[in-house]
């Protein structure tokens, strides 16, 4: 029952993962909504400020002008002011004898310093010394603080803000305090246009959002084809068999032509590499087990043969041993073959600053073979004629180059001639192997540097060969940032050549140390 349970568990977690699971194109999208949004909101804010602030500054102008027409109108009396003296100053009542001979008297605000007393929503209200209000032009929205007479404020009364500004009046002979002026200004058009300006802020930002996000999510779409494109092969390659997957799933090509297309062609260079090394270790499993299967049914076939009657012959049991023997032998070089092999690959490790003459290591390899194999004709064509320092271990080079001589010998049937130069370029030292021998068929000439792979299988395994030199050869030359390149013709012989870096001259002093301790 735990078991189930802890499997309904797991099972809820993961489509709860599922259920979470939200696309990049939408994090983007409203990403890039909610980005563009905030800064548009800021700048909003900004704009909208700097708007209020205008449009507030240019409704204190009127109020200013309007207490300042007030002021300088009731300035011009001496005493305390009242009501009687402030209405004749700031109103305008049409006398009789003007009514009688019917003459229009002039508008007391047809003057240029009243008009900003009848202003829409503006209130004029007069105090005297104890702040009673004596005269008003309107309806006063706020009432007068004798105690606040000198600030101005910005309040608001439930519907609108109401600007007041208010200073004492004094008498422009005594300069003695002789009332008080209040200007109210209900800021309707100011809150309005305050309103209008919001409202269209907030339109055109949520459309700018929205217009925005449904564009990124547009763009997102085709610039993270690639993204999806990888996802849809790699759930391919995790649902389906793993071999069949890699040799038949690719991403599509792309035509963004921009990191993430030429992502995809690394993922698809990835899988044709992956696939060349399935294929390489199922060759490689096959040739092993080929090569192992053979040794070991010869020697169980001798055991069989010894253990049912043929230890009581010491003839046979003499020939069971010996033929046992040989194939132990010969499991005994594959074995070390695949060591080499696996070890070629760490060359660059731990033997990166090794550096040997190969021109001294040539001509000795040369001897030796012309010693073991005097049925042939060796011939040597050197151009080097002082000590040429290479980068490559000692070992390593004499490896290479008997394998490519034991080849030439091995594969040289009637024409047993061997040829072998040394040359050197700017930067390369090289070296020729050259035999006449059955050569390698075109088709075979790609394939010479597999594991395990021989031309000529019978031949090689009467010689004893593995098929594992030319493959050592090239993984050290590699190791060694050198390389190797062969040409042959069916029936007429092999060429093969190395290359390897050269120690240049300034280099020679830091790896004389080295060179005496290799020939020591």
């Amino acid at each position: 029952m735990e078991v189930l349970k802890n499997k309904k568990s797991v099972s809820e977690n993961g489509s709860n993962n599922k259920k979470r699971f939200i696309s990049v194109k939408v994090k983007w999208s409203v990403g890039t909504g909610i980005g563009v949004l905030f800064i548009f909101v800021i700048f909003s804010i900004l704009l909208f400020q700097s708007f209020s602030s205008i449009l507030l500054r240019q409704e204190k102008s009127y109020s200013y002008n309007a207490l300042s027409t007030a002021s300088e109108r009731l300035e011009n009396r001496d005493q305390e002011l009242d009501s009687q003296h402030v209405k004749k100053i700031l109103s305008y009542d049409v006398g009789p004898n003007e009514q009688e001979n019917g003459k229009n008297a002039p508008a007391p605000y047809s003057d240029a310093a009243f008009i900003s007393l009848a202003r829409k929503n503006l209130t004029v209200s007069i105090y005297n010394l104890s702040g009673d209000l004596i005269f008003a032009s309107r309806d006063v929205p706020y009432h007068f603080k004798k105690a606040g007479s000198n600030n101005d404020e910005v309040v608001n009364n439930g519907k609108n803000h109401v600007f007041v500004t208010s200073r004492p009046v004094r008498s422009r002979s005594t300069h003695q305090v002789i009332g008080y002026a209040q200007v109210t200004n209900v800021l309707k058009d100011y809150d309005q246009t305050r309103n209008k300006l919001l409202l269209i802020f907030v339109v055109f930002g949520i459309t700018a959002g929205l217009a925005i996000a449904l564009l990124s999510l547009g763009l997102s779409s085709w610039l993270l084809s690639p993204i999806e494109a990888l996802n849809d092969a790699m759930r391919k390659l995790s649902a389906g068999d793993e071999g069949k997957a890699i040799a038949t799933v690719r991403v599509p090509p792309m035509s963004q032509h921009d990191e993430l297309s030429e992502l995809s062609e690394l993922f698809n260079d990835m899988l044709d590499q992956m696939q060349g090394y399935i294929e390489h270790q199922l060759q490689f499993v096959e040739d092993v087990s080929h090569e192992l299967r053979t040794p070991v049914a010869v020697i169980k076939g001798h055991m069989d043969l010894l253990n049912r009657w043929g230890k009581d012959d010491p003839q046979v049991l003499s020939e069971s041993i010996e033929a046992s023997l040989q194939e132990i032998q010969r499991m005994e070089s594959l074995v070390q073959e695949m060591l080499d092999l696996s070890r070629a690959g760490q060359v660059n490790v731990q033997f990166g600053h090794e550096t040997s003459d190969i021109r001294e290591i040539t001509l000795q390899t040369f001897s030796n073979f012309e010693m073991i194999h005097p049925d042939f004709h060796f011939v040597l064509d050197n151009e080097l004629k002082d000590k040429t320092l290479v980068k490559m271990y000692r070992n390593h080079l004499e490896q290479i180059i008997v394998i490519l001589m034991d080849n030439a010998v091995k594969y040289t049937r009637e024409r047993k001639e061997i040829y072998v130069s040394l040359a050197k370029t700017n930067r390369y030292a090289e070296l020729v192997v050259q035999d006449f021998g059955a050569g390698i068929p075109e088709e075979d000439v790609k394939r010479i540097f597999d594991r395990f792979y021989r031309v000529d299988k019978a031949r090689s395994r009467e010689q004893g060969g593995n098929g594992l030199g030319l493959s050592i050869a090239q993984r050290l030359l590699e190791g060694y940032h050198g390389k190797i390149t062969v040409e042959s013709a069916e029936g007429q012989g092999s060429l093969f050549k190395i290359s390897l870096p050269l120690v240049l001259p300034e280099q020679q002093k830091e790896t004389e140390p080295t060179t005496k301790k290799n020939k020591k």
